[in-house]
């Protein structure tokens, strides 16, 4: 995250680099005075550990500001922070800051992280950070008044919220201080709502009353929140500070499943009570057209009804049977909605199919149609069955050019015999099409697929694909390479029927986690994904280029990730290829890349992390062979199936809750680890300190390629992240590897678990442990620590 710190220079605010030397008293007055022109710039050396990153000139403010030692800074207000929309981390400390204005943070709202230590606050309210994703909060060190204001603190350090349960706020009773946790503030509560309703079932054009009820110990205001979902003009009613009536005539259904909501708030905090209207109404088709092409054909629908209608279809004007070939599907219900999404699925629809398809609805209260045309496959025939078959018209002439005539029973034979090998003939290649486009159907990415046969022994699939276009070997050549990698396309592996579909509407994106070449990776909310739950963390992973080869390089990596189930393999939930972008969906790993991972739970923690946030517990000898084991185990269900990764590494894996270590990254490894990377020629980027002499020098990559790379994953694991070779250059590592040198013994690492290393990195591919023998001997160093005596220190 970049900071800007300011520090105090004989009472005057310096930054990090060429800035303005001005007192301030706000923010606001620094950013005008910035921009004046009687500010001379002063230049000014920048310690290592405060200097910007480079390239993040002009955008400091988007991700921290460090404001300290401010006398002088009284105020913070709106305007003060209006031109901060990206800011997602704030402090100010040790300054003369008194009033921060509920409002202040309202253009803010990725701001996450706030500390006002040690200032002269003597009051905060709860709506300056009601909006906030604040997930930590500061406020030690501020010389409180005890009051009913700071009531809402109390029960926020009570829910252990933003982190301020495990801070020792004090507050001031006269002239004594008195921990603000076990002081009695009386008569400081939120208020209380009530709406008084009955259960509201209402139908379309009724009206409605509903009083709400507000009980407050201290002076609260009210009011109704009712969605704009109609032409309804709510009247609002105040009978008194404590009863708001609500009242709405002509109800439509727009308001049904809606919540009407009586909120009220005062200074400890806010409160509110809901109401959600049932109102029935006949049956509506919102949408039908025509059929499109999927896995099935479908003709789509969404229909609206309370109570919820029947769906029954006309074929021709006559009831359609339905059947296994040709059903209805409700693809969605709409959240806290009555409407239904769904759609008409023909399985291997034929010319017979073609014709006028009608969606006939019905409840109690009504009923709606509408038609469509359905236009599957032309007729095959020039004519219908029940048509004679068109002869040739005689020829005008002489009778003495016309030949012998016929007998009419051996013309009658001989047409007998044409139709019936037509028929047989017609049915044959019935048959063919059938099987030809059960084996080579088209592609739901809308692309044609192209097997490549194998012209190697190795039939080993590369997991590459998993890194969606910024593999090693992302390049024109990488691409050449990746696409026509050495495997026989195996059908039992790859089939995009099996692809799990997504609805677009059931993702919201909460905010990024990083950046690859492939696009971006967002953490966000998915709903409908799995039965038991509502909606889920996911990550999204959304692909920036669509053209052909992208699209082509999107399918095959959904397709073999969905082929991918093994409890240390990153979940792959589906896609969703409704417009653009492109986007894949993944289990959420909340600890992120197992290579942070380590070096944020390693004795230099404190060291890499500049002495800022809270130190993490180091990791212990049977943590790190629980994460070995969990990779392990990984990599022999991949040998299994005959898959190469070729970029095994720490940065590769992700970290999940209670230390569940998976394989699979999302595609940036390669631009946040570059200096992991040797670059090749062009733009080949090889991954070489992980490399085997085989895999350098003749780009050979295999199951026992990946042992090699499982050995230095080990020796990453026990050096708490560190690089492989990392006091030499790139082509020095490649020197060392393909002379046959070894890595060193880590300090922490036991002599079995360097034993287990060495078998890895046999100079010869055959001579290598298999990858299920080591995972069955980590699982017993599991079982049974080896002692470790650290000799060393």
């Amino acid at each position: 995250m970049a900071h800007t710190r300011w520090r105090l220079s004989a009472g005057r605010i310096a930054c990090c680099r060429p800035q303005p030397l001005l007192p301030i008293s706000s923010l606001s007055a620094r950013r005008k005075l910035r921009h004046s022109g009687v500010a001379q710039l002063h230049p000014c050396p920048c310690p290592p550990n405060c200097r910007l990153p480079q390239g993040s000139a002009g955008t400091a403010w988007g991700g921290g500001d460090v404001i300290e030692n401010q006398q002088t800074l009284t105020t913070l207000t709106r305007a003060d922070m209006r031109m901060l929309r990206d800011l997602r981390s704030l402090t100010i400390s040790r300054s003369g800051l008194q009033h921060v204005s509920a409002d202040a943070f309202l253009d803010t709202p990725r701001l996450s992280y706030v500390n006002l230590s040690s200032n002269a606050l003597q009051s905060l309210s709860w709506k300056t950070f009601q909006h906030l994703p604040l997930q930590q909060l500061i406020l030690v060190g501020n010389p409180f008044n005890c009051s009913c204001g700071l009531r809402w603190l109390q029960l926020w350090q009570n829910g252990s919220r933003a982190e301020l349960g495990n801070q020792s706020l004090g507050c001031w009773e006269g002239s004594v201080l008195v921990p603000l946790g076990s002081q009695p503030l009386h008569a400081c509560e939120p208020p209380i709502v009530r709406i008084e309703h009955p259960e509201w079932v209402l139908r379309q054009g009724d009206s409605i009353n509903l009083t709400c009820h507000i009980a407050a110990e201290s002076l609260a205001t009210g009011e109704w929140v009712v969605p704009e979902v109609g032409p309804e003009l709510p009247i609002v009613t105040k009978l008194s500070d404590w009863e708001i009536v609500l009242e709405i005539s002509n109800v439509s259904s727009n308001l049904n499943h809606k919540e009407l909501t009586c909120r009220a708030e005062n200074v400890v905090g806010p409160a509110e009570d809901s109401v959600m209207l049932n109102v029935t109404f006949p049956p509506v088709i919102l949408l039908l057209h025509e059929a499109i092409p999927q896995h099935f054909w479908c003709i789509p629908f969404s229909v609206d009804g309370n109570p919820v209608p029947s769906i029954r279809w006309l074929f021709n004007g006559t009831a359609l049977a339905e059947g296994p070939y040709i059903h209805t599907r409700i693809v969605e219900y709409e959240h806290n909605s009555t409407v239904l999404h769904g759609c008409l699925q023909l399985n291997r629809p034929t010319h017979v199919n073609n014709g006028n398809y009608t969606l006939l609805v019905r409840n109690p209260l009504g009923f709606a149609t509408r038609s469509i045309q359905g236009r599957f496959m032309e007729n095959p025939f020039s004519f219908s069955p029940e048509e004679p078959i068109p002869g040739s018209p005689p020829r005008a002439g002489r009778k003495d050019l016309v030949g012998p005539q016929p007998d009419p029973h051996s013309c009658h034979h001989q047409v007998s015999v044409a139709v019936a090998l037509a028929v047989f003939a017609c049915l044959f290649l019935s048959i063919m099409l059938i099987v030809l486009n059960k084996c080579g159907r088209r592609s739901k990415f809308g692309i044609n697929r192209s097997a490549v046969l194998a012209q190697e022994d190795d039939l080993a699939m590369s997991l590459h694909f998993m890194n969606l276009g910024s593999s090693p070997l992302s390049s024109a050549e990488s691409k050449l390479e990746g696409l026509k990698s050495n495997f026989i396309e195996n059908p039992q592996y790859f089939c995009d029927a099996c692809v799990h579909h997504v609805q677009r509407r059931d993702i919201v994106l909460k905010w990024e986690l990083g950046e690859g070449a492939f696009g971006k990776v967002f953490l966000a909310e998915c709903y409908n994904l799995l039965p038991e739950q509502e909606k889920m963390l996911v990550a999204v992973k959304a692909l920036k280029e669509v053209t052909e080869s992208a699209r082509l390089d999107f399918q095959r990596e959904a397709e073999l990730l969905t082929v991918l189930q093994h409890e240390h393999i990153v979940k792959f939930y589906g896609v969703c290829t409704e417009g653009e972008p492109l986007i894949m969906v993944f289990e959420y790993m909340k600890h992120g890349d197992l290579n942070r991972f380590l070096r944020s739970h390693g004795p230099d923690a404190k060291i890499l992390d500049q002495g800022q946030g809270q130190p993490c517990g180091q990791l212990t000898l049977s943590h790190m062979l629980q994460i070995a084991t969990q990779i392990a185990s990984g990599m022999v269900y991949l040998a299994s199936l005959h898959f190469v990764h070729r970029d095994l590494a720490t940065r590769n894996c992700l970290v999940g809750h209670d230390l569940v270590v998976k394989i699979g990254d999302f595609g940036m490894s390669r631009d946040i680890y570059s200096t992991d990377y040797y670059r090749v020629g062009g733009r080949t980027m090889l991954p070489i300190r992980w490399m085997p002499p085989e895999s350098i020098l003749y780009r050979k990559f295999t199951t026992e390629s990946d042992i090699w790379s499982f050995g230095v994953v080990l020796w990453e694991i026990f050096t708490y992240g560190k690089q492989p070779w990392y006091q030499l250059s790139n082509t020095e590592a490649i020197e060392c590897i393909t002379q046959g040198r070894e890595l060193e013994r880590p300090r922490t690492c036991p002599s079995e678990v360097y034993a287990i290393m060495q078998s890895c990195w046999q100079r010869e591919p055959q001579q290598r442990r298999p990858i299920k023998e080591i995972h069955s001997r980590l699982q017993a160093l599991v079982k049974t620590p080896p002692v470790y005596l650290d000799i060393l220190g």
